[in-house]
């Protein structure tokens, strides 16, 4: 079974001769003390190519200290990575391999260096003797793991390095603010920031091991984003209308950060952290819709089957999603519902329903990132960006290409708004205006892509569409709840309950579908209208 440890940390570089100065007395840190010295003996775990190296990520098998076994560490920010930890074997633990799957696809990550580290270490303490962060010093060995080696007992290479450094480990009730103050008092003693990492990208470094590039469409150890990105698509009116920005350049970047997305979020997913499945679902229909609108850059011959697999992907996520989205929302009826009107064992009734879903849809969807389909996608989208398909039109310059593939989208939002507005009430317009939402994201998401070419005012044209897409995710969202809310007042009276509670908060949901319909004319007028795409006419 796999633990998690959230890890807060600074490093530092220092001569073999250093001294750690007095840190009495530093923020908090009342007293200094001596925990002992430990022999650590660690083999790190990659591809080839050093995939996991250049994504910031470190899978090691140690032995010796306080913590022996593997760990895996996945970068949260700069200086926080989350430690998988799980029990000494002799090869990787299959619950940490597959945390990296979505980075070494088929590839089993195999021995490339050997870290023996004597740690000499000091936990600060406040006032109350609670532990507020742990000062090692540590004297670093590093060998080349032999080349042909697969198994624990490796043969060092021909190449090692040795060096000293510091780390400084949040524990207990430190903070980030205790982290600084340390840092100041050792840099004025001699120490340096550390530029690498981690230990392994230094060991890397100096046993003459190449790293490879980051996976296609992340920004490498340390650098979430690209030097200068920002939030996607710049700043400022002008934001990257530079001389030779080009249509593929900007389709690209689009599409390489939703790339980057699925990658870095598959462990997350795996790990049922908050909101990763959402995140992930998003990134496909981003990408999926990058591909649609944006036919004239990118060969649709060649998107069009990856956009397939991405709409199959984003299936499967939105069954264990749309539970999440689905129950929070009943249960937050729920809670507006007087007590009064609370009749029979619904809390009980939803509970029960949603758990039941819940099981299902997790288990499925731990399937199929383990399956061949989803591998299959990955290495795709891999080889999509090392050789993207780009059509004629990607070297011609970004403003007049992206803006009519967005004005292209907003008609054909608009036509399905009419239409909708038009439908008879009922279900013909339930779906209608599902067809309109499903129209705004695109408009919103090619509008989005647009940004580093277009500046302030694709952002704010995106905007304007979000709030109509919104309205009818809000609308589309009852629908669901209603049906919902079936199922459950049946399930309720079949096992003997009453239904009324389930009826109630049906008609509830009925009024405010009603309301949505109404508000959409005028949401829609605000958002289409003529000024607002002057932007994209050229």
């Amino acid at each position: 079974m796999a633990d998690t440890v959230r890890e807060i940390e600074r490093k530092y570089d220092i001569d073999d001769d250093a001294q750690l100065p007095d840190l009495a007395g530093i923020d908090r840190v009342a007293t200094v003390v001596e925990a002992g010295v430990e022999d650590l003996d660690a083999l790190y775990y990659d591809t080839t190519g050093h995939r996991l190296a250049a994504d910031g990520i470190t899978l090691r098998r140690r032995t010796g200290g306080r913590d022996a076994g593997w760990h895996l560490k996945l970068p949260v920010a700069p200086g926080v990575r989350d430690e998988v930890r799980a029990p000494l074997s002799d090869t990787p633990p299959p619950e940490l391999t597959a945390l990296v799957r979505s980075r070494v696809l088929d590839e089993e990550p195999a021995p490339v260096v050997r870290l023996r580290t004597t740690r000499t270490v000091r936990v600060l303490k406040d006032a109350a003797g609670v532990p507020l962060a742990e000062v090692a010093v540590d004297a670093v060995r590093a060998q080349r793991a032999g080349e042909s080696a697969s198994r624990v007992e490796v043969p060092a290479g021909p190449v090692e390095a040795r060096w000293h450094e510091i780390e400084v480990e949040l524990t207990g009730d430190g903070d980030t603010a205790l982290l600084d103050e340390v840092g100041r008092a050792l840099v004025a003693a001699g120490a340096r920031p550390s530029p690498a990492q981690s230990k392994l990208a230094r060991a890397l470094a100096e046993t003459g091991q190449e790293c490879a590039r980051p996976a296609p469409g992340g920004a490498g150890p340390g650098e979430r984003r690209a030097k200068g990105s920002g939030k996607r698509g710049g700043k400022g009116k002008g934001a990257g209308k530079g001389k030779g920005v080009t249509a593929g350049d900007v389709v690209l970047r689009y599409v390489r950060e939703q790339v980057r997305v699925i990658i870095e979020l598959d462990p997350a997913v795996r790990r049922d952290l908050p909101d990763s499945v959402h995140r992930m679902r998003v990134a496909t229909r981003r990408l999926r819709s990058a591909f649609r609108s944006y036919t004239k850059v990118l060969d649709r011959a060649a998107t069009q089957p990856i956009g397939l697999e991405l709409k199959w992907l984003a299936a499967e996520l939105g069954v264990d999603r749309d539970r999440e989205v689905l129950t929070a929302r009943l249960r937050k009826a729920l809670a507006d519902v007087p007590r009064t009107l609370l009749l029979g064992p619904v809390d009980a009734r939803l509970r029960i329903w949603s758990e039941r879903r819940r099981a299902g849809s997790r288990k499925e969807v731990l399937a199929v990132l383990d399956g061949p389909r989803y591998l299959s996608l990955l290495k795709t989208l891999h080889a999509l960006l090392e050789e993207p398909p780009l059509c004629p039109a990607a070297g011609r310059p970004a403003p007049q290409v992206v803006s009519q593939a967005v004005l292209k989208d907003y008609r054909r939002l608009a036509r399905r708004v009419e239409a909708a507005l038009a439908a008879p009430a009922g279900r013909e317009r339930d779906e209608a205006l599902h067809g309109a939402r499903k129209a705004a994201k695109r408009t919103r998401y090619a509008a989005e892509a647009s940004r580093p070419a277009l500046g302030r005012p694709a952002k704010k044209f995106a905007r304007r569409i979000k709030r109509v897409q919104q309205l009818l995710g809000d609308h589309q969202d009852s629908v669901v709840a209603r049906d919902a809310l079936r199922e459950l007042a049946t399930q309720a009276h079949r096992a003997g309950e009453g239904g009324f509670t389930f009826g109630l908060l049906y008609g509830r949901e009925e009024a405010l579908a009603a309301d949505r319909e109404r508000e959409l004319p005028g949401r829609w007028e605000k958002a289409s209208r003529r000024k607002h795409r002057a932007a994209f006419r050229r």
